[in-house]
């Protein structure tokens, strides 16, 4: 029992003695006080349980809608310019992203050195957006499209739909009509969209060249400019967006009615699915119905003070599951590596969701990519550029994809390392010198392994260091990642 429980049996028992004193003695002043006394502490007692369960309900509210409130704020942000930019573009306008990031950008941690990125911004609740792809030539590619709550609701690419040209109209919820002639539907559950376009390259100045010609011909227009001559108005900038402090911090600075008053905004046209039935009745006990406004000043005091306490325990919440998800099989930890297999569609899983929004917004399905990071060679110790580690493939064992994989190396806080070699990543289209067996060794260490084994050279940094494996198009039959078939060798410390 709570001490605070107890506590109260220990007054209600006091009372009681009073009251049966006073009505032997017949004293109605005292048995008054007594009466009085007893309706307070009852009251409080009442009004603390309705404030602790409406803490638990906001608790699992802000964790249900940490995804769709991040993702607003991420959109703000990425979309506050009046034209396309380096790494913005407005709602609706393509964003071309033309080069690996630069090595002294610290705008988006764990970048990486493989794709090029074509990203857009849809609100798709007042009408449908067609979005074009050129035919891809063969080359890998993946166009996964998110929701308001971070689900993959499609992911066309070379998986999926294969590489010739394509068009879909992305629809918004309730929408019904007729679409041109060769223009694929894909429903989305929200009005909020986000393309996130990836393009395989290798980073050669004639790739670079091929890569920009595709991504110059991807396209989006509303339905109704289909067809038509179509010039995109300039974005509106917001001067009250916050363009310096990172979205996840901007998110916990927000106190409990400034969320979900934003959330309960959000639910008007990024509706919850039917599976989340359960979770809206509970959310109607704080106040929060789809549809409607958040009006904290409405709630009962004990309910407002319960709410108000939510959001600092239920961030917790959310980064502990970073833990706790290994013990409940939502993360995997394997010879040093974490890595997950559930994103992408989470159904009612919202913790998971949840995590994933806030250390890898916009993950992928699994299906498409896999990202496994280590830290240090167990869970007890970390990466260090003092020390020389090497993973070792062993015959026709390295990683199995249909797409691509890639090593790459970051610091302490997931950013590229400078090195002479310019070289941030070992993947497959490095020509590895192979081992008299046939296996091979990478070299992940500070100083040069020597000049005949640099071609499996990772150079890391003096200090603590990063990796992550990213698996694109991993195999689905054994040997595979996804089935444990497949295990991710463990980078081992030499002398």
């Amino acid at each position: 029992m709570r001490r605070s429980n107890l506590a109260t049996v220990v007054v209600m028992a006091i009372l009681l003695t009073m009251l049966a004193s006073c009505s032997k003695k017949e004293d109605a002043a005292v048995k008054e006080k007594a009466e009085k006394l007893a309706a307070d502490v009852k009251a409080k007692v009442e009004a603390d349980a309705r404030a602790l369960e409406a803490r638990e309900v906001a608790i699992e509210g802000y964790i249900y809608a940490y995804p769709l409130v991040t993702m607003e704020l991420t959109r703000r942000v990425l979309t506050n310019v009046e034209k396309p930019e380096a790494t913005r573009a407005p709602m609706g306008q393509v964003l071309r992203v033309r080069t690996y990031p630069p090595i002294d950008d610290h705008t988006v941690t764990a970048p990486n050195a493989d794709t090029l990125y074509t990203v857009i911004w849809l609100d798709v609740s007042k009408e449908p957006w067609v979005v074009s792809i050129p035919d891809m030539r063969g080359r890998f590619f993946l166009f996964p499209m998110l929701d308001g709550w971070t689900n993959v609701f499609e992911d066309p690419g070379k998986r999926t739909t294969g590489t010739g040209p394509q068009q879909y109209a992305i629809t918004g919820p309730g929408w019904s009509g007729t679409l041109p002639k060769g223009v694929t539907e894909y429903k989305s559950p929200t009005g909020i969209v986000w393309v996130l376009g990836r393009i395989y390259c290798t980073g050669t100045p004639d790739d670079y060249k091929a890569v920009h010609a595709l991504q110059d011909k991807v396209s989006a227009v509303p339905l109704s400019a289909y067809g038509k001559p179509y010039a995109p108005e300039p974005g509106k900038v917001d001067p009250a967006t916050d363009m310096k402090t990172a979205v996840r911090d901007q998110v916990n600075a927000m106190d409990a009615t400034a969320y979900f008053k934003l959330f309960a905004e959000l639910l008007k046209t990024n509706p919850p699915a039917a599976e989340d039935a359960p979770m809206v009745a509970k959310l109607a006990k704080i106040g929060i119905v789809p549809g409607q406004d958040f009006d904290a000043a409405r709630l009962d005091p004990a309910v407002a003070r319960g709410v108000a306490s939510a959001p600092k325990p239920a961030q917790d919440k959310i980064m502990e599951w970073l833990k706790e998800g290994v013990v409940a099989g939502d993360f995997k930890l394997e010879r040093g590596w974490l890595f997950t297999t559930k994103t992408g569609l989470y159904g009612t899983n919202y913790r998971q969701r949840a995590l994933v929004t806030a250390i890898g917004l916009g993950a992928n399905r699994p299906q498409d990519a896999v990202y496994p990071t280590s830290e240090g060679p167990d869970i007890l110790k970390k990466y260090g550029g003092e020390r020389k580690y090497v993973m070792h493939f062993e015959k026709g064992e390295m990683p199995p994809v249909k797409g691509f994989w890639s090593l790459t190396m970051y610091d302490g806080s997931y950013f590229f390392v400078p090195n002479a070699l310019n070289r941030y990543t070992l993947s497959q289209r490095n020509k590895f010198k192979m081992n008299k067996d046939g296996s091979v060794d990478l070299y992940i260490q500070q100083e040069s392994p020597g000049k005949d084994m640099e071609a499996n050279w990772l150079p890391a940094p003096p200090g603590q260091f990063i990796l992550m494996l990213r698996l694109y198009w991993p195999t689905e039959t054994p040997p595979s990642l996804l089935d444990s078939t497949w295990k991710i060798p463990e980078v081992k410390e030499v002398s």
